[in-house]
């Protein structure tokens, strides 16, 4: 039964959009998984994937995965380039990894227009300007 089954809260994970690369022409923006636990997490699977509306008509982007066999405690991994113009849109990262025998998993959603210099902090451990969501 469902109530039987373990909690097995995300906690210390993060999934952060980060401005790699500044010029007068255009701006490069990574997405990154920042494990921000002691201890590694493994089989790290990342799906990701944009929706909304935009121009007054519904968008979807493709669907991509990325696989991580390990993430050491306090490390992170580059999981994709993004592109300012999904921006307006719903960028969703699904997460699953495991600890041991348990698996995890988060939906990190960053809505429209969230990606923006206002929310921007220096994202701990890769320590450049962007938006992280934990």
């Amino acid at each position: 039964m469902i109530k039987d089954l373990p909690e097995n809260n995300v906690k210390d994970i993060a999934i952060a959009v980060a401005l790699e690369k500044e010029s007068a022409e255009s701006k490069i923006w990574y997405v990154y998984v920042i494990n921000l636990k002691k201890e590694p997490i493994e089989n790290v699977l990342i799906t990701s994937k944009g929706y909304g509306e935009k121009n007054g008509e519904q968008v979807k982007t493709s669907v991509l995965r990325h696989m991580f066999p390990v993430i050491e405690g306090g490390a992170y991994k580059l999981v994709e380039l993004i592109d300012e113009q999904t921006f307006g849109l719903n960028n969703e990262y699904w997460l699953s990894y495991y600890i041991g025998n348990n698996i995890y998993d988060k939906k990190f959603i960053f809505l429209p227009e969230s990606i923006i210099d206002i929310n921007f902090i220096k994202i701990p451990v890769i320590n450049k300007p962007g938006v992280m969501i934990l």
